[in-house]
């Protein structure tokens, strides 16, 4: 199954519209933000629902993508081969832990 984001955002403004929920894009920042950090609450405690608060990240971004004019397909397309071309190197935290050190490039400073 593939996706168009563009219908999908179409359902999306259609959906907040229908409902009467106003297109407010600090307040969609703030309810993106809160969404996430639900998933990451849900997951800490290992409760379900993880997924669905993904979805409802992603909603919020697919609407203010849509409200400000953006192609987010075609940014997350781009921003994938460009992180396919960067390079890190390993080091180990204070704790022992690996961690990654993103190289900067003259391709990608």
């Amino acid at each position: 199954m593939s996706i168009d984001f563009k219908e999908l955002q179409k359902e999306i403004m259609r959906n907040r519209k229908e409902k009467g929920f106003a297109n407010d894009i600090t307040n969609d920042f703030c309810r993106a933000y809160e969404e996430l950090s639900e998933a990451f609450s849900r997951y800490n405690k290992g409760q379900d629902g993880v997924a669905e608060e993904f979805a409802d990240v992603i909603i919020f971004l697919l609407g203010m993508s849509y409200n400000l004019g953006f192609d987010l397909e075609k940014e997350l397309v781009a921003k994938v081969e460009k992180n396919k071309k960067r390079k890190y190197r390993k080091e180990k935290s204070p704790g022992g832990k690996d961690i990654f050190i993103r190289i900067k490039t003259p391709e990608d400073p």
